[in-house]
């Protein structure tokens, strides 16, 4: 769980999507969302939801830096607002031993 949790804290990606997934975050509801982007059946835990969403933004990536004539920035901003309110959900969830002496950031931002 903490590596996909130190996998995303080091994740780059460009500053507008990621405010745009930050303010759709806000309206996230996992019953909702997961199965348009996952595929219907029962709800997987939150890890394991993460990590599946990761590879799919991976591969939509991949397509915008590859300048793909498919890629779709909506699509992008849809698992990006997935990723993080899940990242949120396994923050919230999980034990921790010592509490954090800051908050540790949900994506980063390059400069």
């Amino acid at each position: 769980m903490t590596d996909i949790l130190h996998r995303l804290d080091h994740l780059r990606r460009p500053r507008l999507l990621i405010r745009a997934a930050r303010i759709g975050a806000e309206d996230y509801r996992r019953d909702i969302h997961l199965p348009r982007l996952l595929g219907h059946g029962g709800l997987p835990r939150n890890a394991v939801a993460l990590a599946h969403l990761m590879e799919i933004e991976a591969g939509l990536d991949d397509s915008r830096r590859a300048g793909d004539a498919a890629y779709s920035s909506m699509r992008h901003v849809e698992v990006m607002i997935a990723v993080i309110g899940e990242a949120r959900i396994l923050r919230a969830t999980r034990p921790t031993l010592v509490p954090p002496a800051t908050p540790a950031p949900e994506l980063a931002v390059p400069a």
